[in-house]
């Protein structure tokens, strides 16, 4: 099973802490096995009216009382050591291996329902590892050393109580594999509404714009009822399983009781096993009822947690190096597109044998209608996702024999929508460079424009921006991802319309910053404003996934050709997002 192998994997640096709780389970066992046998020995001694042995005997009880105390504070304490390690361990190897994921993967899942799945392994691990040693072996050999007292006590009903166990235990197990599948999928609707939630949540500024209230629950309407249904079909699976369960126990406590009046009426049963068999039985009864309960939690959590563990295992995502994968040379920054081919999954081919090659230094933009490959053309590059054939090439390495963080190291990205953390300014920006000291961090900021509005807030580069930034405007946040870039100063540069949401004087203050930055760096710009790429050393005209035209802003409008057309249709040098495409002879 995927759950206890993961258990086992991720336990071992821990496995001493684990030994502790179990040993002092098998401790507390002894004490609650032998402590009924003190009883009787009391009561014997007691009605025998005979005195001796009976201060041995309390020696005995007295030592299995501290005996247990120490016991439960070395379990607790165990506990304490691990959990908290553990699920830590737990959260960074979910997170570990999500990050080996593809982009597209990420794409289309929502990142509430992956959270609810962490949370679920996160909370629920610890509880089921308790359960299995606790109460689950706790019980274990309580039936293994009860059934040896009274073996040796009173045989009868030794036999009895195996009987009952096997019993039991043999209904329970059969019902595990119906329980753990309805858990599972409650897991997943659970999983379900808390990533609809936090959309909802996530996007409530679009909510409350569009007055969309009605439309959002009308979305968790259709969510809830295969939640209620799966939720009440494992809720009367598990009433009617423990009921029933309940009254076989119900039954073997009174056979127990019965057998026990007519051995005492016989004279087979004196007043001390009397007590030993009733104690023994209630004690397992009572330890039963609680394990019960908490079987309830644990047949949940399992379920929970294996739907978790699922996430980890879709192999089909992954997006890994090659074995013997090599770090990236980057020292010029020279970028080749040879032969390559590439489709989304389910769709007509994009790229069919695009081939071009972007000198060392050269700043180039891109230039196309929405949907002819411009965005594309750098995400490839960033190898967010893989070509289909051909190859692209960094300073002559392929880049899917290289690493993909250091092909990411070696490029600096601004995109057009920057999402920044639920942190502070100085922590954001410093993520273009995480070495990079706080004077180096505002320099950053000042040649980004932003230590103007940094300084004026009451925190200054300590104020949250809140989640994705939301407590700033597009333009600031536009700021701030330009000054990433310009900590990081990697060799090559993106820019995906990085100033489409600065105010006229705010961006012409920015050129300049980038056009400092764009020095001695191969640059890609991709542009919808054509006005921005006048001082491009090149541009390339996509369409449909090729390139039709490649030159400067000059000589491409000599030619006369699309890029005049698309030229001379701006209005205010902007080229409009039209999808329909250019058709050229």
């Amino acid at each position: 099973m995927r759950v206890l192998k993961f258990i086992i994997t991720n336990i071992k640096p821990y496995k001493i802490y684990v030994f502790g709780i179990f040993l002092a389970m098998c401790l507390v066992t002894v004490d609650n096995t032998l402590k009924p046998f003190l009883v009787k020995q009391f009561i014997d001694i007691v009605s025998s009216h005979d005195d001796g042995g009976l201060w041995f005997v309390f020696a005995c009880y007295a030592f299995l009382e501290f005996m247990s105390v120490a016991a439960w504070t070395m379990s607790d304490y165990c506990t304490t050591r691990y959990t908290a390690k553990f699920r830590i361990g737990v959260t960074q190897h979910f997170m570990t291996r999500l990050y080996e994921y593809s982009y597209t993967f990420f794409q289309n899942q929502l990142s509430g329902s992956m959270t609810s799945k962490i949370n679920d392994a996160f909370q629920h691990l610890p509880h089921m590892i308790f359960t299995m040693i606790n109460p689950f072996m706790h019980f274990v050999l309580l039936i293994v050393f009860s059934l040896g007292l009274l073996a040796t006590v009173a045989p009868i009903f030794a036999v009895g109580m195996g009987i009952w166990v096997v019993l039991f235990f043999g209904i329970t197990f059969a019902s595990m594999k119906k329980s753990i599948l309805l858990n599972k999928e409650y897991a997943e609707e659970k999983a379900k509404i808390i990533g609809l939630a936090a959309d909802y949540l996530g996007n409530m500024m679009s909510v409350k714009l569009f007055a969309a209230q009605p439309v959002e629950y009308r979305r968790f309407s259709k969510l809830q009822k295969p939640f209620v249904h799966i939720a009440e079909k494992g809720g009367f699976y598990h009433t009617w399983l423990y009921g029933f369960l309940g009254v076989l126990t119900a039954l073997y406590a009174l056979f127990f009781i019965v057998a026990l009046i007519f051995g005492y009426q016989n004279g087979v049963v004196s007043p001390g096993d009397f007590a030993l068999v009733i104690m023994t039985n209630s004690n397992i009864i009572n330890t039963l009822y609680q394990l019960i309960q908490m079987m309830r939690d644990f047949v949940a959590d399992w379920g929970a947690v294996d739907q978790a563990i699922v996430l980890l295992e879709m192999t089909e995502s992954m997006h890994l190096d090659k074995p013997n994968a090599t770090i990236l040379r980057c020292d010029k920054g020279q970028i080749n597109f040879d032969q390559v081919k590439f489709h989304y999954k389910g769709t007509d081919p994009l790229f069919d044998t695009l081939s071009v090659e972007i000198n060392a230094g050269q700043k180039v933009g891109l230039v196309g209608f929405s949907g002819s490959g411009k965005t594309t053309f750098a995400n490839l590059i960033l190898r967010l996702y893989d070509v289909t054939e051909g190859a692209i090439k960094v300073d002559g390495q392929d880049i899917r024999d290289i690493t993909q963080d250091s092909l990411r190291q070696n490029i600096a990205m601004i995109p057009q929508d920057p999402s920044l953390f639920h942190r502070s300014l100085m922590e954001n920006i410093r993520y273009g460079r995480i070495d990079a000291s706080d004077e180096e961090v505002i320099d950053a900021a000042k040649k980004a424009h932003a230590h103007e509005f940094i300084d004026k807030l009451p925190q200054g580069y300590d104020s949250l921006v809140g989640e994705r930034g939301v407590k700033l405007s597009g333009g600031q946040r536009q700021r701030i991802a330009i000054a990433r870039a310009i900590l990081k100063n990697a060799p090559i540069l993106m820019l995906d319309e990085a100033t489409s949401q600065l105010d006229s004087m705010t961006e012409n203050l920015i050129q300049e910053s980038l056009w400092q930055l764009m020095q001695n760096k191969t640059t890609i710009v991709i542009a919808h404003r054509l006005s921005t790429l006048l001082h491009m050393d090149r541009i390339l005209v996509f369409n449909k996934g090729a390139i039709v035209e490649d030159g400067s802003h000059s000589e491409l409008l000599a030619k006369g050709g699309v890029y005049k057309n698309l030229w001379d249709a701006q209005v205010g040098g902007f080229l409009g997002d039209d999808i329909a495409q250019i058709e050229v002879s």
